[in-house]
């Protein structure tokens, strides 16, 4: 998610009070959850889904080629799987991409889970786009503007109807990056709106405003972020620490979330990198420190978490796909995004989750938690 080429609301107070009512509906069906909650007070239902189906509400797959394939559909039938994002590789052009989602949204019909599924791709803008058209500007450009919060708006709205156009639901955008000196990470493919941390709040606020307005999710990335990596730092391609001080992570890096969370911003991906002034010992996503202290506590952001890619090489190389759900769920992820376009890396994660969730090494509570955030997002959008 990290680079052009790499595999890659409601308010924030309703998303928690909404959510159970979407649990509900995942397991029973919108009628029989009405009827429910008329009868007595909503109960947690997701003890009537399966095992299987109960992790498949935490993962995101992802598949290789125009075509999904039949294990993919076959997932999404069972009601095992939370949601798909697609690549360059998985489009060719709009009506080609639009037939794909309309084949994964008919195995959802079939499915016991009765939610939309989380359909979403990195539509940034400028070089990060995998639909061709809208938002044509990157963020660089859309800083640089004569009117760049009107820039910022348009690229919103544009994003949100191209991707809703072909049938996607969430847009993995906008970048808060704030980058430190041209050509470093951030800045090399014009990913961040600019240096100063308040023009970025504002840009991306606007630009989560703007296309959350058209029906589309956004995503602040990557937290608490990556705006002081060097052009050479980059996560996918292996293990990335960022040495600012508390007070410049606070003061620059995490400063634009507030104005995403004012914007009442739907999704938050957590970077790979490890902030050794918040957690040493952990890269951001598989910390509960930087998740529920930080991001959670701190900023108060009650809305579903996403991991950055799951296979990236920032992470230990010991580490099994299995075993990184499992660490990732633990820290306090809510998804899972398995994105080497290959549908048994999505399996198992689940498998991992599975056993964990069996022997205790993931507690149910908050496990459930966690899904019933995710219900509330797939009960939202359309």
């Amino acid at each position: 998610m990290d680079t052009p080429h790499s595999r890659t609301p409601a308010s924030r107070r309703t998303v928690l009070t909404a959510a159970g009512a979407a649990v509900a509906s995942l397991a029973l069906g919108t009628s029989a959850a009405s009827a429910m909650t008329r009868r007595r007070p909503l109960p947690d239902l997701l003890s009537q889904l399966t095992p299987a189906q109960r992790v498949g509400q935490r993962i995101v797959y992802s598949y290789p080629g125009l075509t999904p394939p039949d294990s993919l559909l076959s997932a999404i039938s069972a009601g095992e799987a939370a949601g798909v994002i697609f690549f360059g590789e998985n489009i060719s052009d709009a009506d080609q991409i639009a037939s794909a989602v309309s084949r994964l949204k008919e195995a959802n019909e079939s499915s016991p889970v009765k939610a939309p599924l989380l359909l979403m791709t990195d539509q940034e803008g400028g070089q990060v786009r995998r639909l061709p058209g809208a938002p044509e500007l990157s963020e660089k450009q859309v800083g640089e503007a004569s009117d760049p919060e009107a820039a910022a708006q348009d690229a919103g709205t544009g994003a949100g109807r191209n991707l809703a156009g072909v049938g996607m639901n969430v847009n993995l955008s906008p970048v808060l990056d704030v980058y430190r000196e041209p050509g470093d990470f951030a800045d090399a493919h014009q990913r961040s709106y600019g240096t100063d941390p308040d023009e970025v709040g504002t840009l991306g606020g606007a630009f989560v405003t703007a296309q959350q307005d058209t029906g589309v999710a956004a995503t602040a990335k990557h937290f608490p972020g990556l705006g002081a990596a060097t052009a050479e730092e980059n996560t996918d391609l292996g293990p990335v620490t960022l040495r600012q001080s508390l007070d410049e992570l606070r003061d620059v890096d995490e400063a634009p979330y507030r104005a995403a969370l004012d914007a009442h911003v739907k999704l938050v991906m957590l970077s790979w990198a490890v902030y050794p002034a918040l957690d040493a010992a952990h890269p951001a996503g598989l910390s509960s420190k930087i998740i529920q202290q930080e991001l959670r506590g701190r900023l108060g952001f009650t809305g579903v978490t996403i991991t950055d890619a799951l296979e990236a090489k920032a992470l230990s190389s010991s580490y099994t796909t299995e075993r990184r759900a499992v660490l990732a769920a633990g820290a306090g992820m809510d998804l899972l995004l398995c994105s080497a376009r290959d549908v048994s890396q999505g399996r198992a994660a689940a498998s991992g989750l599975t056993a964990a969730l069996a022997d205790g090494t993931l507690p149910g509570a908050p496990f459930d938690t966690a899904a019933k955030r995710v219900a509330a997002l797939r009960a939202a959008l359309t």
